[in-house]
C-alpha cells in the first residue's frame, strides 16, 4: 500500500490493445508541461523529474462493480500532487523558531542597552540645553551691539547724502538755465543763417559772416549739448544718489526692526508667555546672508554712498567750469560774428558803387556800338548794286554764239570784280556780326551789372537786418545760470 503524498507510478499496459482502461491519455513529464501547475508564492517542482516515461491513469469516480487487478489506490491528480510538493519542509520549521528566539534575546537586550544610555543622554542634554541658551543670549547681545554700530554709522552717512544731493540739484536747476537762456541766441544765428540764404547769385558766397555764423550756431549748439549732458549725467547721479539713499534708508529701517527684535528675543526666558513652537524654523535657508556678508552689506551700503558724494562733488566742480567756458566762448564768438558782418557790410557797399560806374560805362558803349552797326549796313547795302551789274554783265556775255565765246580781258576783269565785290561783302558781313555779337555781350554785360547792383543792395539790406536781430545778447550772469 502506498502512502498519499508518495510519488505514484501510472499502470503501464505495454504495447498490447486490450488494455483494461481504454480511456488511458498521455501525458509529458517535461518543465513545460508541469508549469502548467505551478501556483504563485509556491516553491517550483522542476527539481522532480521521474526516472522512466510514463503515462498517468485518470480513475473515474469510484464503483464498488468496477474491476482493479492490482488492489492499488486510485492514482492522484497532478493539481494535488503539485500542491503536497509546495509545503514547508521540517528543517524550514526548526530554522524559523531558531531565529524567532535569536530575535528576541536581541531585541531584550537592546532594550537593556537603550534604556541606560537615555538616562545619560537626558543629563547630557540638560546641561548643553542650559549652555546653549546662554551662549544664544551672550550672541544676542553682541549682535545688539553691532547693530548699533551700523545703525550710527548709516544715520550719518545719509544726512551727508541728503546735503550734497541738495546742492547738486541747485547745479541742475543753473545748468537748465543756461542752457534754456542759449536757445535765443542760438535762434537767432539760425535765422541770420535762414535770412542770409535769400541772398542772389553770387552773392551767395560762403564768406566769412558766414563762416562766423555757422561757427556761432556750432558753438552754441555745442555749448547747450555740453551743459546739457552735464544736466542728464547730474540727472544720473541724482539717480545714482537717490538709489544710494533708498539702500541706506532700507538698510536702516532693517537695522530698526532687527534692533527691535532682537532685544525682543533677549528679554524672552522659559517663562515668557509668548513662547510657542514653530516647526520648521530651524532648517538652514541657504539664501540668508551670514554675519560676514551681513557687515559687507551695511559697509557696501555706505562706501556706494561716499562714492556717489564724491561723484557729485566732481559733476559740481565740472557744473561751474562747464558755465564759465562755455559763457566766454560763446561772448568771444559773438563779437567775432558781429565785426564780420561789419567788414561785409562795407565790403558789399563798395562794391555796389563800383558796379554803378560800370555800369554808365557800358551804356555810352552799347551807344557807340549802335552807330557803328548802323554804318556797317548801309555799307553792304551800297555794295549789293556794283555786284549785280559785274554778275549781269557776265551772265549776257555766256549768250555769245560760237566763236565770239572768248574768254578775252573784259571777261577776266568782271570775274575779278564780282569775286572783289564778293569778298568786300563777306567781310563787312562777318563784321557786322561781330558788331551785333559786341553789341549783345554789353547788353548782357549791362543786365549782369544791373542784376548785380541790384543783388548787392538785396545783400545790403539782408546784413543790415541781421545786425539790427544782433543787437542783444544775453548778458554773463545770466549765461551762468544765475536767474
Amino acid at each position: 500500500m502506498e502512502f498519499l503524498g508518495t510519488t505514484q507510478l501510472a499502470s503501464y499496459c505495454g504495447t498490447k490493445k486490450s488494455c483494461l482502461f481504454p480511456d488511458l491519455a498521455p501525458t509529458s513529464t517535461t518543465k513545460d508541461t508541469y508549469q502548467s501547475y505551478y501556483l504563485p508564492g509556491y516553491r517550483s517542482l522542476s527539481s522532480w523529474r521521474p526516472g522512466l516515461l510514463h503515462k498517468v491513469v485518470s480513475v473515474p469516480p469510484s464503483s464498488d462493480k468496477q474491476f482493479n487487478p492490482t488492489g492499488r489506490p486510485p492514482t492522484v491528480l497532478p493539481a494535488l500532487r503539485s500542491t503536497l510538493h509546495a509545503r514547508y519542509s521540517t528543517h524550514d520549521w526548526h530554522h524559523a523558531n531558531m531565529v524567532q528566539l535569536k530575535d528576541s534575546e536581541d531585541s531584550r537586550y537592546c532594550a537593556g542597552r537603550l534604556n541606560t544610555d537615555s538616562m545619560r543622554l537626558m543629563q547630557d542634554k540638560d546641561q548643553l540645553t542650559y549652555q546653549m541658551q546662554e551662549d544664544s543670549r551672550r550672541n544676542l547681545g553682541e549682535r545688539i551691539s553691532n547693530i548699533h554700530f551700523w545703525r550710527s554709522e548709516l544715520i550719518y552717512e545719509l544726512e551727508c547724502l541728503l546735503k550734497e544731493t541738495q546742492a547738486l540739484e541747485t547745479a541742475k536747476k543753473r545748468l537748465e538755465c543756461a542752457a534754456d537762456e542759449l536757445q535765443g541766441p542760438l535762434k537767432i544765428a539760425l535765422e541770420c543763417l535762414y535770412h542770409r540764404e535769400k541772398r542772389q547769385g553770387i552773392d551767395l558766397v560762403h564768406d566769412d559772416v558766414e563762416k562766423n555764423l555757422i561757427k556761432e550756431a556750432d558753438v552754441f549748439k555745442d555749448c547747450q549739448e555740453i551743459l546739457t549732458k552735464l544736466a542728464h549725467k547730474i540727472s544720473q547721479q541724482l539717480s545714482i544718489n537717490r538709489d544710494a539713499q533708498h539702500a541706506l534708508e532700507q538698510d536702516l529701517s532693517d537695522k530698526n526692526s532687527a534692533h527691535f527684535i532682537d532685544e525682543k528675543c533677549f528679554n524672552l526666558r522659559n517663562t515668557s508667555d509668548s513662547i510657542n513652537f514653530y516647526h520648521g524654523v530651524e532648517k538652514a535657508d541657504g539664501t540668508v546672508s551670514v554675519p560676514e556678508t551681513w557687515a559687507k552689506f551695511s559697509e557696501d551700503n555706505i562706501r556706494c554712498s561716499q562714492h556717489a558724494r564724491a561723484n557729485s562733488v566732481k559733476l559740481r566742480e565740472d557744473t561751474e567750469v562747464g558755465l564759465e567756458c562755455t559763457s566766454e566762448e560763446m561772448w568771444n564768438h559773438f563779437i567775432s560774428t558781429n565785426l564780420a558782418f561789419n567788414n561785409r557790410i562795407a565790403e558789399v557797399a563798395d562794391a555796389k558803387n563800383k558796379l554803378q560806374a560800370q555800369l554808365a560805362k557800358i551804356l555810352q558803349e552799347i551807344f557807340q556800338t549802335e552807330d557803328t552797326i548802323m554804318l556797317l549796313e548801309r555799307s553792304i547795302k551800297a555794295k549789293e548794286y556794283p555786284l549785280k551789274v559785274a554778275q549781269t554783265c557776265l551772265a549776257r556775255r555766256t549768250k555769245r554764239p560760237n566763236i565770239e565765246l572768248c574768254r578775252d580781258a573784259p571777261q577776266f576783269q568782271l570775274i575779278t570784280e564780282v569775286y572783289t565785290i564778293d569778298d568786300t561783302l563777306q567781310t563787312l558781313k562777318r563784321r557786322l556780326q561781330e558788331a551785333h555779337d559786341t553789341l549783345q555781350v554789353l547788353l548782357l554785360n549791362k543786365s549782369k551789372l544791373e542784376h548785380e547792383i541790384s543783388v548787392k543792395a538785396n545783400s545790403f539790406f539782408i546784413d543790415k537786418k541781421c545786425m539790427d536781430m544782433r543787437s542783444v545778447f544775453p548778458s554773463a550772469p545770466r549765461l551762468m545760470g544765475y536767474t
